[in-house]
């Protein structure tokens, strides 16, 4: 039986959400480490062998201990173009998306990622519940970072709020 390079289940695996301003890194990038080192917000990590083969090695956003603030560092280390100047008014990394782990939306007792997001992209509706403008989210992952629930259950998968990567967006 034959396997594709990525494995039987890549399809299921989510797109991973990239530094900003990256493209085509499955080409491009080296997988030298300089946009992780460079990171003062220790948001980009290494993709693992669970993400797939193509992604291994490759940048990825992880905001468990940090939120993006698209200083460019990154695009300014790469050698090779993967990661390229990113305009965070205008361009996207991915889309802030609330699970059924949000207090939030369970109890309309929260209102932390409204607070705390840079480009006003979370309003409070319907007493307290948290609803995301796409057109204002750029993916920054402030909310994810500071969520309480993500606090409370970061020993499970699910999270109160998590980023996910945009369709069109090059991986």
């Amino acid at each position: 039986m034959h396997r594709s390079e990525e494995g039987p289940d890549a399809s299921a695996r989510p797109e991973p959400v990239r530094p900003p301003g990256g493209r085509d890194f499955a080409s491009l990038c080296l997988r030298c480490d300089r946009c992780r080192s460079a990171c003062h917000a220790d948001v980009i990590r290494p993709g693992g062998l669970e993400e797939g083969l193509l992604v291994m090695r490759t940048p990825v956003l992880d905001f468990k201990l940090g939120w993006c603030d698209f200083c460019g560092d990154c695009a300014d280390v790469c050698p090779t173009g993967a990661i390229l100047p990113f305009d965070p008014e205008t361009e996207r990394v991915g889309l802030a998306r609330l699970t059924d782990a949000c207090i939030a939306l369970r109890t309309g007792a929260c209102r932390v990622c409204a607070d705390v997001c840079p480009y006003d992209a979370v309003t409070l509706v319907d007493g307290n519940r948290p609803e995301i403008d796409p057109e204002r989210c750029n993916g920054c992952g402030r909310c994810v970072l500071e969520c309480p629930s993500n606090v409370f259950q970061s020993l499970r998968a699910t999270r109160g709020i998590e980023v996910v990567a945009r369709k069109g967006v090059p991986s």
